[in-house]
C-alpha cells in the first residue's frame, strides 16, 4: 500500500510553487466587485452602485522580494497617534503568548496585546511605552500596526503611585462579595503587577 501510494505521488504533476497572496496586502489598483456591480444594475439600473470599504482604502505597498532593512511602524491609540509610518529596526511588544520581538521581514501575524512593555528601538536609541491592552497587526511587507487602548510613556510613571494602587486593588480583591467586583480587582491587579514590574523590574 506504501509503494503504491509513491507511485501516485511521484506520477502526479509537480505543480508550480505560486506566492500566495495576504489577506493584508491590497492590489495596487482597487479592483471593483464585478458580481455586485452587475447585480446592482439590473435591480437599479439608474443609480450608480455605491462604494465598498476596499474603494476607501490605500494600499499597501507590495511586498518587496528581499528583506527591508527597517521595519515601518504605526502606533495608534484612539485619542492619537504615537507613531506613524515610523522606521525602527525593531519593536517588542507584550503579546499574550509572551515577548514577541519584530523585526524587518516577520511573517505576517495578528497578536493580541496584554498590560506590558512596548519597546522601540531605533539605533542605539530605545523608547518605552507602557500598553494596557490592544493588537498588533504585522503584515508581509515589513509594516507593523499597534493599536492600543492605552499608551503612556515609561518614564512619565510615579512608582510610588503604581504600588499604591496595587496594594489597593489587592485588598479590593479580598474584601469582594460579588463576581463583579472580583473581577474589576483582578484587572486592576494584574495591570498594576505590570506596571510595577515595568518600572522595577
Amino acid at each position: 500500500m506504501l509503494r503504491r501510494a509513491s507511485m501516485l505521488l511521484a506520477c502526479r504533476p509537480i505543480l508550480a510553487a505560486r506566492a500566495r497572496p495576504f489577506s493584508t496586502d491590497l492590489p495596487a489598483a482597487p479592483s471593483a466587485d464585478a458580481t455586485f456591480t452587475e447585480a446592482w444594475t439590473k435591480v437599479i439600473p439608474n443609480m450608480d452602485p455605491p462604494k465598498t470599504p476596499l474603494s476607501f482604502m490605500q494600499p499597501r505597498p507590495p511586498t518587496p522580494s528581499s528583506i527591508p532593512s527597517k521595519l515601518t511602524v504605526n502606533f495608534v491609540l484612539p485619542y492619537a497617534s504615537e507613531l506613524a509610518t515610523k522606521e525602527v529596526d525593531m519593536v517588542i511588544v507584550p503579546a499574550t503568548t509572551g515577548q514577541m520581538g519584530v523585526l524587518p521581514g516577520h511573517v505576517a501575524t495578528i497578536a493580541e496585546l496584554k498590560p506590558g512593555v512596548l519597546s522601540v528601538h531605533e539605533g542605539s536609541e530605545m523608547t518605552k511605552y507602557f500598553i494596557s491592552s490592544g493588537f498588533v497587526f504585522i503584515h508581509a511587507n515589513s509594516f507593523a500596526d499597534i493599536i492600543a487602548v492605552e499608551a503612556v510613556p515609561l518614564d512619565r510613571l510615579d512608582v510610588n503611585l503604581v504600588q499604591k494602587g496595587l496594594a489597593e486593588f489587592t485588598s479590593k480583591l479580598s474584601s469582594a462579595t460579588t463576581d463583579l467586583e472580583k473581577a474589576e480587582a483582578q484587572i486592576g491587579i494584574d495591570v498594576h503587577s505590570a506596571l510595577n514590574s515595568a518600572l522595577t523590574g
